[in-house]
């Protein structure tokens, strides 16, 4: 019997109220479609110790911390130690999420650079890779991670990528990462599969942002990381290749970014 291909969840919210009381018939139903780990992200401070304790009970779940771009305007301004201090849990694996959102909140769009700033600093202090929020913001997002990257190199993922080319040439120029989650599999979005068709296959992750966006034929549904396959599956056709050949890219991909991850060693 053929092994199904090991996949990675880059990037999924197992603390929100979607997933109360089912995570661990969450986490088996991933395991069955080949997705053995998952990064779950903590994007309010206030959430912090949920998010944490979802990761300590969870063999294949770590997290990820920060303010997501919406929330910083009703949160306290997080600082590089306060990220520095949570980077040191072993199951934290990035930085953020965070970046630049005036779809809906651009009024805020002065706090949310200083809190980007902030968090792209903690990224270079720990060595963790900076996770990347981004909408309706592409040209100051663009000018803010080339200033910074020009100014001391760090590592980056855009996550659930879905803004113009000219934003994804300047983050695979930078080195970075684009995250390809459920809105790639869209019938509607073929600009956007043109957009990962042309980037490096090293350079492309898959994720849910589970419970949001769920891929064909589970839309309009809860997501939830065994669902990441679908999108997998949608990616591999994108860029010309089978199933587990580009999953094994999108691991070794994952491998490379989140390293700390990957190196984890279960305590004995």
């Amino acid at each position: 019997m053929t092994a199904i291909p090991q996949i990675t969840d880059s990037h999924c919210h197992l603390d929100f109220p979607d997933f109360e009381g089912q995570l661990d018939d969450i986490v088996a139903r991933a395991a069955e479609a080949g997705v053995t780990r998952m990064v779950t992200i903590c994007t309010r401070p206030a959430n912090l110790s949920q998010v944490q304790a979802i990761a300590e009970a969870h063999a294949p779940v770590f997290f990820a911390a920060g303010t997501h771009p919406m929330s910083v305007a009703k949160e306290p301004m997080v600082t590089v130690e306060d990220l520095i201090a949570v980077a040191r849990h072993p199951r934290c694996v990035g930085i953020g999420e965070t970046g630049l959102d005036y779809h809906y909140t651009s009024e805020s769009a002065e706090a949310q650079q200083a809190s980007l700033r902030i968090h792209i600093e903690a990224a270079r202090a720990t060595g963790l890779p900076l996770i990347i929020h981004a909408r309706d913001a592409d040209d100051d997002m663009a000018r803010i991670l080339t200033e910074e990257h020009k100014a001391s190199p760090y590592a980056c993922v855009m996550h659930c990528f879905s803004s113009s080319a000219m934003l994804a040439k300047t983050a695979l120029d930078l080195g970075f990462y684009l995250s390809m989650s459920g809105i790639a599999a869209f019938p509607k979005s073929q600009e956007l599969r043109d957009i990962f068709a042309a980037a490096p296959i090293d350079r492309i992750l898959v994720e849910t942002d589970a419970p949001y966006l769920a891929p064909p034929p589970h839309r309009g549904k809860r997501n939830e990381p065994a669902y990441v396959a679908h999108t997998a599956r949608r990616g591999a056709e994108t860029m010309g290749l089978s199933y587990s050949a580009f999953a094994a890219h999108t691991q070794a991909n994952f491998d490379r970014l989140f390293s700390k991850a990957a190196q984890f060693e279960v305590p004995a």
